[in-house]
């Protein structure tokens, strides 16, 4: 088994799917395990990709956050608003599943929570009280 297939074993759980065999198991790769080095880079993968997806959501909440209307014509700004909001909603709703799933299998700490329950939070209050023109 590849360096890439134990570090898959180790970041997706007990079983994964595998080119040739339906399935794998830790019992088949017990006598292979996983570095220090590979552990590192499986919990490095969970970080990059949630950083990513906060950021992702960071920006529409941003987006959200600073919309001011251009003065009392400027209907379209209230929408626009509430859109934003709904994108880094969802985005965060996302952020927040894989934290779990991360969290779950050992890979990060539950201290990861903190972000999106902050930006799903400020995300729901603009949503709630978008600017009026």
């Amino acid at each position: 088994m590849t360096r890439i297939g134990l570090v898959l074993l180790e970041v997706f759980g007990d079983r994964w799917s595998m080119q040739g065999r339906l399935w794998v198991s830790k019992q088949d790769v017990k006598h292979h395990t996983l570095t220090s080095v590979g552990r590192r880079v499986a919990t490095a993968l969970c970080a990059v990709t949630l950083l990513g997806l906060n950021s992702v959501g960071g920006f529409f909440l941003l987006n959200a956050l600073l919309a001011e209307p251009q003065g009392p014509w400027d209907t379209t700004i209230t929408d626009t608003a509430q859109a934003m909001a709904l994108f880094a909603l969802l985005t965060e709703l996302l952020a927040a599943a894989l934290t779990g799933a991360f969290v779950a299998l050992g890979r990060l700490r539950r201290w990861w929570f903190a972000i999106p329950t902050v930006l799903i939070l400020a995300a729901i209050a603009r949503m709630v009280f978008p600017p009026v023109p």
